[in-house]
């Protein structure tokens, strides 16, 4: 799919911020009513006819609040109806799992709900919630990611932050919010989706951080849908709403936050989707197993596995490996090797491991447990490599293609990730090659210099070739 130059800048810059883990998400209530969740005026609407008041005519929700608990001398109605409103199970959206699957470890909200944990959590990543001061010095150990909801959480709806009162005792209660929230806008690059700019909270924060540092605060990124003129809409008012609009990007500009204007909410999806294509095509599982290697012999076939594992690392690539027989110490050592000749370039992240469980957990059995493993394992990547695939036989001394590879191969297409095998190590890879050569455009589509490099795979016994090769083809992929 082609994109716009602007959407091709911003995918390409905040990709590199994904990679330098200084990227960050500020959700608002445009991303959890894409999944069915009441926006602001959804969640008022009854709230202003019980004042008299009709909500579509009313801008300011905050005071709308506020009204209501001065009329009943309470909130007791409007902590129910966050309650109410925000707690139901709901299907999470595309959006979330896309956000959820990349490595992203900071997340701010205005929301309420619980869409965002839900949805990090449905990934096995450890989230650290806090919606309360007192909760901000602790951190959940091996936490993988932090969801700041700096106006408060739906299981605590009396203390959520929504009346005019609350808004403006928000720099005395919740001070320490507002500071953490200054420091990830100075130091990250934040990604605001769903949201419309006009919380007081953030705005204070904003400010701050220009008045610090002007036009050297980091930039961010927010979605915008461009204006449609409705059927029923003269000519003059909808000019009116274009340029309330322009002044509005405008105003985002000086706060450097970089507007990416979208014809469509699915276009969103579209460029979220892509960032995390090319995020994966980044990222290789390397599949394989050996009691024995053929005519490679074993000591030639570990060097290469070496070598080529070290390669991958020196060009940047992550590694993800099951730790597979015969196989995994070689990649395990190569990747370390380049990563410890240089720490400064290379990172210790760019080599994830997910040695295998041994035993049955839970009420789940072995077999179960390995189908759920190799999907999320598999899933973290965009590109397989298979090398060998034997194993031994489990009732006799006989030498067998690796079933676990071929179980590794079909997940691997059936998540889009692009197989790679190196059918010159011949047993299940060369099965696979055979394969991936015969449905070549189903799987890869129109590419004659790309099926030359994957012919090739076949036959070339010469490890430094089959190396370069297999670096040509990830490099092909990656330019796509």
């Amino acid at each position: 799919m082609k994109f716009k130059q602007e959407h091709e800048s911003f995918i390409q810059d905040f990709l590199e911020a994904i990679e330098e883990k200084r990227a960050a998400i500020f959700a608002g209530a445009g991303l959890s009513a894409g999944a069915g969740f009441v926006d602001w005026k959804g969640l008022l609407g009854d709230i202003a006819s019980d004042l008299g008041l009709d909500i579509n005519k009313e801008d300011d929700l905050i005071s709308v609040a506020q009204y209501h608990t001065n009329e009943k001398n309470g909130r007791s109605i409007l902590n129910k109806k966050i309650l109410r409103g925000f707690t139901e199970e709901i299907e999470l959206t595309d959006n979330h799992r896309i956000l959820a699957r990349l490595p992203i470890d900071t997340y701010w909200t205005t929301n309420y709900d619980a869409l965002l944990e839900n949805a990090l959590e449905e990934y096995d990543k450890i989230v650290d919630v806090k919606h309360q001061v007192n909760q901000l010095p602790n951190s959940k150990p091996k936490r993988d990611a932090v969801i700041y909801k700096m106006h408060g959480d739906a299981e605590h709806s009396s203390e959520a932050i929504i009346t005019r009162d609350d808004y403006e005792k928000y720099f005395l209660t919740h001070e320490p919010f507002v500071n953490a929230l200054k420091g990830d806008l100075t130091t990250r690059t934040f990604l605001f989706i769903g949201f419309s700019f006009n919380d007081p909270n953030l705005e204070y924060a904003l400010s701050r951080v220009r008045l610090h540092f002007g036009t050297h605060a980091s930039h961010h990124y927010c979605f915008i849908k461009r204006l449609s003129q409705a059927s029923d809409e003269s000519k003059a008012d909808f000019e009116y709403k274009v340029r309330k609009q322009e002044l509005r990007i405008g105003d985002l500009k000086t706060y450097q936050i970089h507007p990416i204007l979208v014809d469509s909410y699915e276009e969103i999806t579209a460029i979220l989707n892509e960032i995390e294509r090319r995020f994966k095509l980044k990222s290789i599982f390397i599949s394989g197993s050996a009691e024995e290697y053929g005519d490679w012999g074993k000591e030639r076939a570990i060097k290469m596995i070496h070598k080529l594992s070290s390669k991958l690392i020196s060009k940047h690539y992550r590694i993800v490996n099951g730790f597979g027989w015969g196989i995994g110490s070689a990649v395990i050592n190569g990747a370390l090797e380049q990563i410890y000749s240089n720490s400064k370039r290379f990172s210790g992240d760019q080599l994830v491991l997910r040695p295998f469980p041994q035993f049955p957990s839970g009420s789940k059995e072995l077999p179960e447990l390995w189908k759920d493993y190799r999907e999320k394992m598999i899933s973290l990547t965009g590109i397989a490599l298979f090398v060998f695939g034997n194993k031994l036989h489990p009732t006799s001394t006989e030498i067998v293609k690796a079933d676990g590879v071929k179980k590794e191969f079909d997940i691997a297409l059936a998540q889009g990730c692009l197989p790679i095998p190196l059918g010159s190590t011949g047993y299940m890879a060369s099965e696979l090659n055979e394969y991936v050569i015969s449905n070549f455009e189903k799987i890869y589509g129109p590419n004659e210099s790309l099926r030359k490099e994957l012919n090739s795979l076949a036959t070339e016994t010469n490890a430094e070739k089959l190396i370069q090769t297999v670096i040509k083809i990830i490099e092909i992929l990656n330019s796509k």
